[in-house]
């Protein structure tokens, strides 16, 4: 240990603290190195910082740096930068309060033991201080992340709560997050700050890098930024706050992007908001926010089941269920064919039970329900009935009825390949009508069939709702490929950008899987009609797009080359050369009619 030592130029090195063989010897010696490292104004402290990150994110539930004062060594740090700018100016010292909130959020991640422990070592002050924006929004982004994990435990939440700006900075922040980012980082390289390129990419990777990370932080902050809030949403004295009509309204469109797939985001707290009767008095008055949990609700997003859950809580409750009911209950319907969404079984009799309950309750209210809602619910139940009664129907009167199905389907294809799209569309809803409930695999069809062409006729929503009712009929659910790519392109006539961006994806991961000759990739290579859909609507979905637009960054709105302010790198979706797509064009001439609106593929209707 004596010559390790001497061998290092940093007397009192926590490295070499940490390779003393004495258990005892080597607790003082870390207990002391806490104690005296705020106090300390040597070079090099950065080193021994990051290696304590290090291990806070490799073990951030070993309480030996807890015992030993950890806690108050970073708030002291984080003090010591916030108050004294010659020091975080000197050396590398301008890393150490980003290092220093991240362990304390790090550390509270999982053990409300260690939370109660930082908030007596008094880290909160310090942390929200960071998350005023006090240094730069690359400390913001820890700060909120630790701060939300205090508040996520019930004995620590109310030290958060009692620093009353806490809430509304989180509100500004989830608001403000990505505009912040790319104002203050992405929109010009030249002048981005060392340390956060440093940050960002460890010191692995140029500006290509930096930019993809710093979506991926950005979509973090917005992300911590709504956890943080959701804290606070479910104590109802908070939510008259929360629930201001111009940040409900933005709330779905936080969906964190496909950068930062596992969080909720938005839609997340929505779902909290909705829990409680005050919050959903709040959600029921924003049309627009009722119309983006039906979007949801209908997408092949993760989170379906969370905008699900807000609509039918809206429906339930006596106070809410007429303003939304002719919003929701199309919805509603589309999805009552669903068995199992996630960890849900049986979710779509539970939807019909709740709007059986409505009609019920409607009975004896004297709030009027809109003909064509009342109308569409009836058509439901009595669906449902039907199912019921072809439990003891006869096999041969099913078959009957089936055959019927099918000659009318028939009708229906050989119309549509005529050109006869509203007549065959008539056919396929005629077919609807004969074909048993129970033959899900034969009103998959004809509800995909049908969506294809209301697509064909211009009727986008119409669309969307045929190809979610085959999508529910499928099993597994949502991953009916053709249903997903006619949805995807009705989504994109209604410049739902994320949706069919969605969609398009899943049914690209469809088609590779699939056995089916009309669907399996050629050669391992993308469709290059679902490519070109994906490039344009990544761009539309792109995370930074409305700061791009704001700052300047995107000089035409149409203009999809554009819309990342630079040419976008469409690598990895560069799956097939220009030659190969023209060999498959030719090789395929004889399906030249496909093709239609714009060089999107309208595929033929099934005829399975």
């Amino acid at each position: 240990m004596d010559k390790i030592q001497s061998d290092c130029p940093y007397p009192g090195c926590f490295f070499c603290v940490m390779k003393e063989a004495n258990p005892s010897k080597r607790r003082a010696s870390v207990l002391k190195f806490f104690r005296e490292l705020p106090s300390q104004d040597d070079d090099g402290q950065v080193l021994p910082i990051s290696g304590l990150w290090n291990t806070a994110m490799a073990h951030p539930n070993d309480p030996e740096f807890i015992n030993l004062g950890i806690f108050e060594c970073m708030a002291a740090l984080i003090w010591k930068g916030l108050k004294n700018r010659r020091w975080l100016a000197h050396d590398q010292n301008i890393y150490i309060p980003y290092y220093a909130a991240h362990i304390i959020g790090s550390y509270t991640m999982n053990m409300e033991e260690f939370a109660e422990r930082a908030v007596r070592a008094g880290v909160i002050p310090p942390l929200v201080e960071l998350l005023r924006g006090r240094l730069t929004w690359v400390e913001q982004r820890v700060a909120v992340r630790a701060l939300g994990h205090l508040a996520t435990y019930p004995s620590t939440f109310p030290a958060v709560a009692d620093h009353g700006e806490v809430l509304e900075l989180a509100i500004q922040l989830a608001s403000s997050s990505l505009e912040i980012v790319y104002s203050h980082f992405y929109q010009f390289v030249d002048r981005r700050l060392g340390y956060h390129c440093d940050l960002l990419t460890r010191g692995m990777g140029g500006v290509e890098m930096e930019s993809r990370k710093a979506e991926e932080w950005a979509s973090q902050l917005q992300c911590w930024s709504l956890q943080l809030i959701n804290c606070f949403a479910f104590k109802p004295e908070f939510l008259h706050d929360i629930c201001k009509a111009d940040f409900l309204i933005k709330l779905p469109g936080m969906w964190g992007g496909l950068v930062n797939e596992n969080s909720p985001a938005g839609v997340g707290l929505l779902r909290t908001i909705c829990q409680s009767k005050v919050g959903r008095g709040h959600v029921a008055n924003i049309p627009g926010t009722i119309d983006a949990l039906c979007n949801i609700a209908r997408s092949s997003d993760d989170w379906q089941y969370m905008a699900v859950d807000c609509l039918i809580w809206l429906v339930q409750d006596a106070s809410t269920c007429h303003k939304v009911i002719d919003k929701v209950a199309p919805t509603l319907i589309d999805l009552a064919n669903i068995s199992t969404l996630g960890d849900y079984k049986k979710l779509g009799d539970t939807i019909v039970t709740v709007l059986q309950e409505f009609m019920q309750q409607s009975e004896n209210s004297r709030n009027t329900i809109n003909a064509q809602t009342k109308a569409e619910i009836d058509e439901l139940l009595r669906s449902k009935q039907s199912l019921k009664l072809e439990k003891s129907m006869p096999k041969e009167d099913l078959h009957i009825k089936q055959a019927a199905a099918l000659v009318v389907k028939l009708e229906g294809n050989s119309l549509f390949s005529s050109g006869n799209i509203a007549g065959a569309a008539e056919k396929y809803s005629e077919a609807l009508a004969l074909c048993p409930m129970k033959s899900k695999k034969e009103r998959v069809v004809l509800y995909s069939n049908r969506a294809q062409c209301y697509l064909l006729l211009q009727q986008p929503l119409a669309a969307i709702s045929d190809a979610t009712r085959a999508l529910c009929l499928h099993s597994p659910v949502n991953r009916h490929a053709k249903s997903l790519w006619r949805r995807a392109q009705a989504y994109d006539m209604l410049r739902l950008a994320k949706e069919s961006l969605l969609d398009a994806i899943l049914f690209i991961n469809e088609c590779s899987q699939s056995n089916n000759p009309d669907l399996s990739l050629k050669q391992n290579k993308v469709p290059d009609y679902a490519e070109r859909l994906v490039k344009k609507q990544m761009r539309a979905a792109w995370l930074f797009r409305e700061a791009a637009l704001k700052h300047g960054g995107v000089h035409c709105e149409g203009d999809a080359s554009d819309a990342f302010g630079q040419e976008g790198d469409d690598s990895e979706w560069e799956t097939a050369s220009e030659s190969d797509a023209e060999k498959d064009a030719r090789g395929e001439a004889d399906d030249e009619t496909e093709w239609k609106n714009d060089g999107h593929r309208e595929d033929f209707c099934e005829k399975s």
